[in-house]
């Protein structure tokens, strides 16, 4: 968990906004920034954002809700949610535990993502809900 990136302090309550503004959450934090990563799956490495990890319930749409836009692929399970003005990204449902959501931390305020240093990268390419179980 991270608790400050750069000077800024990550708060127990911490705002998230798209790059225009017109989207903005409320993240419960009170752990910090927990299990930040980068994925490589086709979306992810297209958009290099680094994602943090929340719960469903550790998320609430302050204001934009009718400027989120929703995109799906794939399984359809994972959500990946964007503002409609400026095209940010700012968090999804995971398809791995969908009571859990990944969010941009380069939108959480105060916060450049380029002050965390080595982010460690998850193979998205080979999902585990991809990978064929072999029989028992």
């Amino acid at each position: 968990m991270i608790k400050k990136v750069g000077s800024t302090e990550i708060k127990a309550r911490h705002r998230l906004t798209c790059h225009c503004g017109d989207v903005e959450l409320m993240l419960d934090l009170p752990d910090g920034i927990v299990d930040p990563r980068r994925c490589d799956c086709s979306l992810c490495r297209r958009r290099a954002a680094i994602i943090g990890a929340i719960k469903l319930s550790q998320i609430t749409v302050v204001k934009g809700a009718d400027k989120l836009r929703r995109y799906q692929f794939h399984t359809h399970v994972a959500e990946h949610f964007f503002c409609d003005t400026c095209g940010i990204y700012t968090h999804h449902r995971r398809r791995s535990d969908p009571n859990v959501f990944g969010y941009n931390v380069g939108c959480l305020e105060g916060v450049n993502p380029f002050e965390l240093g080595d982010v460690p990268v998850f193979d998205g390419i080979n999902h585990p809900s991809d990978q064929k179980k072999s029989p028992s």
